[in-house]
């Protein structure tokens, strides 16, 4: 049975959603928060939402932290 535009759009949207929350449960497995990690909102609205997952806005020593991880996971030679 084909999806209606409106099954399609939230389908995405609960995507999305748990998109975000994996990425904070892993963000959390190596001690980082990102406080404002959330859903865009003007992306998951219109005629075909294309949620993006905005990260928001992080303070220095998070900044940091999230690069020494990074960092970490490129020197390691780790691949997507």
């Amino acid at each position: 049975m084909a999806q209606t535009h409106e099954q399609a759009a939230s389908g995405s949207v609960t995507e999305a959603e748990a998109v975000r929350r994996d990425l904070g449960e892993a963000l959390a497995e190596v001690g980082l928060e990102l406080p404002s990690l959330g859903l865009d909102p003007l992306s998951c609205t219109g005629p075909v939402p294309r949620p993006l997952v905005d990260l928001g806005r992080c303070n220095l020593a998070v900044a940091r932290e999230l690069t020494v991880v990074l960092r970490a996971y490129a020197a390691r030679g780790w691949e997507r």
